[in-house]
């Protein structure tokens, strides 16, 4: 092989890297839009239920969601279940704020591990939504 071609082998090599980064970070960017999204809609979602849910209502709905989550192997959130037990014994509002504060701290580490965790998590969110208040 000539040097001419050797050279032109990893030209070709380097753009197909280059264009395979590019697209990652798009993939990337896309991925850190969509999930910033879903947490403004989950924001103001539970902003609303802790506003005009009773705690009693509140509490059956976090059980629900735990329940869920085991069920397809999420025990890793035990610090999500201590939060929302202290959130449940201090029931205000700002409590309430805190944990969700702590719980997006604790999901945006790093890792594919936390983000398919993540969606799961927001998956059973909307499963466990559903089974309680059913869309007429």
């Amino acid at each position: 092989m000539s040097e001419q071609d050797k050279s032109n082998e990893w030209d070709s090599l380097w753009q197909e890297y280059t264009k395979s980064l590019d697209n990652w970070k798009t993939v990337y960017e896309q991925i850190q839009k969509a999930s910033s999204d879903m947490q403004e809609k989950f924001n103001q979602v539970w902003d609303k239920a802790t506003v005009e849910s009773s705690t009693e209502t509140m509490k059956l709905f976090t059980e629900n969601w735990q329940k869920s989550m085991a069920e397809v192997g999420m025990n890793s959130f035990k610090e999500f279940t201590e939060n929302w037990q202290k959130a449940l014994s201090d029931s205000n509002a700002a409590t309430f704020k805190q944990f969700t504060e702590n719980w997006q701290k604790t999901l945006s580490s790093s890792g594919l591990e936390q983000m398919n965790a993540y969606g799961e998590m927001m998956k059973k969110f909307a499963e466990t939504w559903s089974s309680m208040w059913p869309k007429s």
